[in-house]
């Protein structure tokens, strides 16, 4: 699970690491002062304070925020803090203590608390797949999890996880990380978002005067990832000459500064993901073949959701999103399910995006949404046809706005009707009512019948209008 904000009140390098392992975006601050102004900016959802904090600042702190403010105070002492140490910041206003490394698993929970995770038992396989938010239960989501099991147990390194853009590459990553090395940094790395050069002095850093504008000397990404995880997303779009020095950290377990010439000892776990088929690179002299079957290991192969073995996932993770999802803060808690059309219409798609996709689709209907239910209208697949969608739903708000319960009824009755092209046995299954009741309604309300009744084994009966 991963957080939208989060601050760090550190100078610390393994608590700036500790936020970015369940924070999007990480805010750093030195003092008090700092975390309060980026809290009137920012809103995080989690703050973490070190050592140095004490109980006095806790409480300062506390008292230097809103009162009506939910944001969760974490404090990082070490294994050395007595029980009433401890307890003194958590009378003083924290919410949790950890006593060091050793308690840093306990983020994770905290996480799923804050973000009101529902019960893992119904999206999840286990433990591990809730801590880095794995949502699924089918067979393939059962075997891609048995195998990051295999892996993060053994010693192979580099570690190769292939599967379609949006299928969840970098949450596979996290969860044989957490296996393996759970108190170590993980550091990940887009590699076809930055040029050749720019990417090789992320990668490795650079020595002072290496080039024209390297005033200082730079640490890279693969030092600072320590003895933990460095993972390079997509490695089909690394440069060919990059993927000659990738091979040799690979091999040699060292590398070079650019511009450097003392040998830095690689003690990470290199991850590499990619969308491609990377045979086919090879072959068309667009990957190199020494590196692909340097990594070909055991490859962990993550399924689409149009997979049959995973299509069972895609109802899970719709329900999943709308419980989660914090896009529309306002709304939190009053959109309570999906109708079942609307997610038989989520089955039938073919998800090109997979899991990332369906996450933008279920936010948009949350957006769309003006019931309890996200219905069928609100499913909306093509993102052109957003801008039209909004505009009838603020036309329906403004001829809500002056219905009495008898025409809120009628309304929803026909919206039902339409919704379902006039399958009575279907619209009455989404109103939750009886299809004799439905017929009552549609008499009573004088509803106009558009088209012909399409129930299937039904003899249509007649409606007087």
């Amino acid at each position: 699970m991963i957080l939208n904000n989060v601050v760090a009140v550190s100078k610390e390098t393994d608590v700036h690491q500790l936020a970015r392992s369940v924070g999007r975006e990480v805010f750093a601050a030195d003092d008090i002062a700092e975390a309060l102004d980026i809290v009137r900016r920012a809103t995080p959802d989690l703050i973490i304070f070190d050592r140095r904090i004490s109980p006095v600042d806790i409480k300062n702190f506390c008292n230097g925020i809103d009162n009506g403010s939910d944001i969760c105070i974490v404090v990082v002492g070490d294994e050395k803090t007595s029980e009433r140490s401890w307890k003194q910041f958590i009378d003083a206003g924290a919410h949790h203590y950890l006593r060091g490394v050793q308690d840093y698993h306990k983020l994770t929970k905290i996480v799923n608390e804050i973000q009101g995770t529902p019960d893992r038992k119904d999206f999840f396989i286990d433990e591990l797949a809730a801590s880095v938010s794995m949502v699924g239960r089918s067979r393939a989501a059962v075997q891609t999890l048995k195998m990051i099991k295999v892996v993060a147990a053994s010693q192979c390194n580099p570690v190769l996880i292939i599967g379609e853009t949006g299928t969840g590459k970098e949450l596979a990553a996290r969860a044989v990380h957490n296996l393996r090395h759970p108190n170590q940094p993980f550091v990940a790395i887009n590699c076809a978002a930055l040029t050749a050069n720019l990417l090789e002095s992320e990668l490795f850093g650079h020595a002072k005067g290496s080039f024209t504008s390297a005033d200082r000397e730079k640490t890279g990404l693969m030092e600072l990832a320590g003895a933990g995880t460095i993972f390079l997303d997509e490695i089909s779009e690394m440069p060919l000459d990059l993927q000659a020095k990738l091979l040799r950290v690979i091999q040699e377990k060292t590398f070079r500064k650019v511009g450097g010439t003392e040998e830095i000892q690689c003690k990470a776990t290199i991850m590499a993901s990619s969308n491609r088929n990377l045979i086919t690179y090879v072959q068309e002299k667009q990957f190199r073949a020494d590196l692909y079957y340097r990594l070909d290991v055991c490859p962990i192969m993550i399924a689409p959701l149009r997979s049959p073995d995973r299509r069972q996932d895609i109802s899970l993770l719709a329900e999943f999103f709308l419980r989660t999802s914090s896009i529309c803060p306002q709304k939190a808690g009053q959109i309570t399910s999906i109708t079942k059309l609307a997610l038989e219409a989520l089955q039938q798609h073919d998800w090109a995006g997979n899991v990332r996709e369906l996450r933008n689709i279920i936010d948009r209907a949350i957006l769309l949404e003006t019931t309890d239910k996200i219905g069928l209208s609100s499913i909306v697949i093509d993102s052109w046809r957003f801008n039209q969608c909004v505009d009838n739903a603020e036309s329906n708000n403004e001829q809500v706005r002056d219905f009495s319960l008898v025409k809120a009824e009628r309304e929803l009755i026909s919206r039902a009707l339409q919704e379902t092209h006039w399958q009575k046995t279907k619209a009455a299954d989404l109103l939750g009512i009886s299809r004799a009741t439905l017929y009552a309604k549609v008499k009573q309300h004088s509803i106009e019948c558009l088209e012909p009744d399409k129930d299937e084994n039904l003899v249509a009966e007649p409606v007087e209008l």
